[in-house]
């Protein structure tokens, strides 16, 4: 398939020397120092070591300019997997120098490479990360009568075994009285694989990290059963560099470090040309990759925060609940020494961001409507209109409806609306939330769960449909 081929992208010096008759073999045979980046299209928590900045070229510019001042020759080859796992094996044959992936395939990774010191990785940087765990999440069919995780005991479940969704998993099911070994039947599946057993039936239940849940609801192929929120852990995605290499071409690292921090910049300064960029490089829709790269979505920040790295080491005991690896020692296999220089080389203070655990990127702006501040990331929301170059923020979810009522009586389209989920804060779409009225408010959830939680404390509120709420919405 198209994402899972490896793509070579090459410095201007390089192209120049193919142009004139010299292909990328001959090239890298003399002066040119090679730099093999494995990353994962669709798995959009990554985009900014992955696809984003292979698109904006970051990574080649940096380079570009270290041959520019009288450094060697480079050369970037690009490799797209569906997982982590296929980075890993490339990263112990010593095939790939530096990945992206998921936390539990961090893990793996870290245990995986660490017998041979030419193979061996060290963590470096976060691409993205949530701080209660929603990146990853368990969808059922449509039409499924599965309404909660206990309704999946003795049920096949597609996973995606050493992945993100598939530590989800297990916890999620343990957390509700369920053996994740014995109470399910669990298929080890590549997420397209997984979503086209859901779609046919071959499987009751998908769970997968970021962006497939998205992606089926988005599709109206499935619904949100669990939203790895309530789990309230830390998810996150980082990079992976291994030693070895980094050793003998520091340079290079420094340049993919200080590309990564300039892909960030441009994904929070033009988050919709982004989402745009995005779309483009792995094939999903703008809409669903916009659910997670936009405002209020995923925290992209490179730092390796405290609460990152203890949740890392609370998912520790998911290497032996799987397999055969070796320990890993979380505190060594973490270095944030090459990080903080690439924040000291731009100036910033890597110890107040590592302080702040806080979206970077919330929405803001002027709600037009309320006319007021959009100023609480936990009521902050957003309608993209279609035709729009730009979102509009709206103060809360109930101005939300208010706004999608008076565009539809002037006869404009909608393209998406967006919502925070009123108990776990998850971004979600405004059509596919959970509506619930409660007097003159209306609050989303992501899941039916989470609505019948609030109506169990709050029996005063009422579920209603999307397009009723925006209906019976006062103006």
């Amino acid at each position: 398939m198209k994402y899972r081929r490896a793509r070579f992208v090459a410095v201007a010096a390089v192209v120049a020397l193919t142009a004139a008759g010299c292909s990328l073999e001959q090239a890298a045979s003399g002066d040119t120092v090679k730099v093999v980046v494995g990353y994962q299209s669709k798995t959009i928590n990554t985009v900014t070591a992955g696809t984003l900045l292979r698109a904006k070229g970051f990574l080649e510019q940096r380079l570009a300019r270290l041959t520019a001042g009288g450094g060697k020759k480079y050369q970037v080859e690009w490799q797209d997997y569906d997982t982590g796992a296929p980075i890993t094996a490339q990263m112990v044959a010593e095939k790939i120098d530096i990945g992206s992936m998921g936390d539990y395939p961090l893990l793996i990774n870290g245990s995986r490479t660490q017998a041979n010191e030419r193979s061996r990785t060290e963590f470096v940087s976060v691409t993205g990360y949530q701080p209660r765990g929603s990146l990853n999440m368990i969808v059922v069919n449509r039409d499924s009568p599965v309404g909660s995780l206990t309704d999946l005991g003795g049920k096949k479940v597609s996973s995606s075994v050493g992945s993100a969704s598939d530590g989800l998993l297990r916890q999620a099911l343990s957390r509700n009285g369920i053996d994740p070994k014995s109470g399910v039947e669990v298929l080890n599946q590549q997420p397209q694989i997984g979503a086209s057993a859901l779609e046919s039936g071959q499987v009751q239940a998908l769970s997968q990290f970021v962006a497939w849940p998205g992606l089926l609801v988005y599709q109206d192929k499935a619904k949100l059963l669990f939203d790895g929120a309530e789990l309230n852990t830390p998810t996150f995605h980082g990079v992976v560099a291994r030693r070895d290499y980094s050793a003998q071409h520091p340079e290079v690292l420094d340049a993919f470090l200080q590309a990564q921090l300039d892909a960030t910049d441009f994904l929070h300064q033009q988050p919709l040309e982004a989402s745009k960029l995005v779309a483009e490089g792995s094939g999903l829709p703008q809409e669903v990759v916009y659910l997670y790269n936009g405002p209020g979505g995923t925290s992209f920040d490179t730092p390796l925060k405290p609460q990152l790295i203890q949740a890392f080491k609370g998912d520790v005991p998911y290497l032996k609940s799987i397999g055969d690896f070796a320990d890993l020692d979380i505190d060594g296999f973490v270095n944030d020494a090459p990080l903080r220089k690439a924040f000291a080389d731009r100036g910033l203070n890597y110890d107040a961001a590592v302080a702040n655990f806080t979206n970077p990127a919330p929405i803001t702006g002027t709600d037009p409507l309320a006319a007021r501040p959009v100023s609480d990331p936990a009521l902050a929301s957003e309608v993209w209109f279609d035709g729009a170059s730009a979102t509009q923020p709206v103060a809360d979810p109930t101005g939300l409806l208010r706004t999608v009522k008076t565009a539809r009586a002037q006869g404009k389209k909608v393209r998406e609306a967006y919502v925070p989920d009123a108990e776990l804060g998850t971004r979600w779409f405004a059509d596919k939330a959970q509506w619930v009225r409660d007097g003159d408010a209306y609050l989303p959830f992501t899941t039916p769960a989470g609505a019948q939680r609030y109506l169990a404390a709050h029996p005063g509120g009422a579920l209603v449909s999307y397009d009723q709420a925006v209906g019976e919405v006062r103006s």
